[in-house]
């Protein structure tokens, strides 16, 4: 039985890996991916919680250039992870 229960669990863990069509990338990897060089030097990571993913930003002129691209930016982490669901900004140390 305990066989069966531990298959049970490795198959579930696997199907919620494909769920963000990958299983080692974190929330820092998926910005990589939608953001611009530049655009990373002035953001960090900050959690990842219910669907939310939240971002530090070094300044509010950045704050504001984000939050004109959010919408085009949370497509691209839709893509790379479909269990995001809202993206926030905040004014934060990005160190």
């Amino acid at each position: 039985m305990e066989a069966i229960s531990k298959t049970v669990q490795v198959v579930i863990k696997g199907l919620e890996a494909k769920k963000c069509g990958f299983s080692d990338e974190t929330p820092d990897a998926w910005l990589k991916k939608a953001l611009t060089k530049k655009e990373l030097g002035h953001i960090k990571f900050n959690y990842f919680k219910k669907g939310i993913l939240g971002v530090s930003v070094d300044s509010s002129a950045w704050m504001y250039s984000f939050n004109l691209k959010k919408e085009k930016i949370l497509e691209q982490l839709k893509r790379e992870c479909a269990q995001v669901k809202d993206l926030r900004f905040r004014i934060g140390d990005i160190r």
